[in-house]
């Protein structure tokens, strides 16, 4: 439990002063629109392309992984994907409804990373590694893919294509593999750049989701909010840890998938809802209100999983 809530309370304390800074005189009001768009199109891609680029994958297991993980969440989209109607009827805006798929399929692997390395050492470090290559394309194709159809833009095929392929997400993720599985290295300049910016990003994104957080509506979770937090922390992990144990997988790394599956949304996909049309202020809510109580709902995951992984 202690090393759970060591691995997240850096993650709250970042959010907590995006919050005070908000609505503080200490800084000027208008700079947050611009450094939300930095963030989007040049610190997360740097820190997707760096994290990609570098992860130790050799000797890794990846088919049962992939299958297991990737196969999760595309059920998992499906399955959501498939409620439109019925919470369209129940009055759920289409905007809201991308940010109940994002924070229910986006998964935050810094926290997993924390979690994983303290809890397994290198090993759970190159498992995670392994599991953000697998998932971090498939996820940003599903949201983006969403937050396109229902953001009411447009949705022609052309403009659909056109937004996955000039997505700075999903091109700086599809960079990243690409130099990690041929073995090119960047010219060192240039990667000791991107690692500057990467380094900026994971704190900046905290602090953005916190200074986009309307307090009230985290005290007091609408439906929706209650809905998301439930599908990202109960029912995912429900989906990736079977998937897994139906695939064979078991001991430590059916433990690091489960850390991946139980942790909270990823921050970066407010940036995203800011951009895209989504519900930015129900995604900031959930985020955090997730944060919150994957303090008590990683260490359940982690102790069920565990008897499934020790038998």
């Amino acid at each position: 439990m202690t090393i759970v809530f060591e691995s997240i309370l850096p993650v709250f304390l970042l959010v907590l002063l995006g919050v005070a800074l908000r609505r503080s005189t200490l800084v000027d009001q208008g700079m947050w629109v611009g450094l939300e768009q930095f963030g989007y199109y040049f610190l997360f891609p740097a820190l997707l392309f760096s994290t990609l680029a570098k992860a130790d994958l050799a000797g890794l297991e990846v088919d049962a992984t992939a299958v297991a993980t990737v196969g999760s969440v595309t059920l998992m989209s499906a399955a959501l994907l498939s409620t439109w109607p019925l919470l369209r009827k129940g009055g759920i805006p289409a905007a809201t409804f991308t940010s109940i798929f994002q924070t229910a399929t986006r998964w935050n692997a810094f926290i997993a990373l924390a979690v994983a390395e303290k809890l397994f050492g290198a090993i759970g470090l190159s498992l995670t590694a392994l599991i953000m290559a697998l998932l971090i394309i498939p996820i940003n194709f599903f949201n983006i893919a969403v937050l396109t159809w229902f953001g009411g833009a447009g949705r022609g095929i052309g403009f659909f294509f056109l937004k996955i392929v000039t997505n700075p997400l999903i091109i700086s993720s599809a960079l990243g593999i690409a130099f990690n599985l041929t073995g090119l290295e960047p010219y060192d300049p240039v990667m000791t750049a991107i690692d500057m910016l990467a380094s900026a990003s994971l704190g900046l994104g905290l602090i953005l989701v916190g200074a986009g957080l309307k307090v009230a509506d985290t005290l007091t979770p609408s439906v929706p909010a209650l809905l998301a937090v439930a599908l990202k922390l109960i029912v995912m992990p429900m989906f990736m840890v079977g998937g897994s144990v139906l695939l064979g997988i078991r001991g430590d790394a059916l433990l690091v998938i489960a850390v991946g599956a139980a942790v909270p949304t990823a921050m970066n996909g407010y940036l995203l809802a800011k951009q895209m049309g989504g519900d930015a202020g129900l995604y900031a809510s959930v985020a955090t209100i997730q944060t919150a109580a994957s303090f008590v709902t990683i260490p359940l995951v982690l102790l069920i999983t565990g008897y499934v992984a020790a038998g």
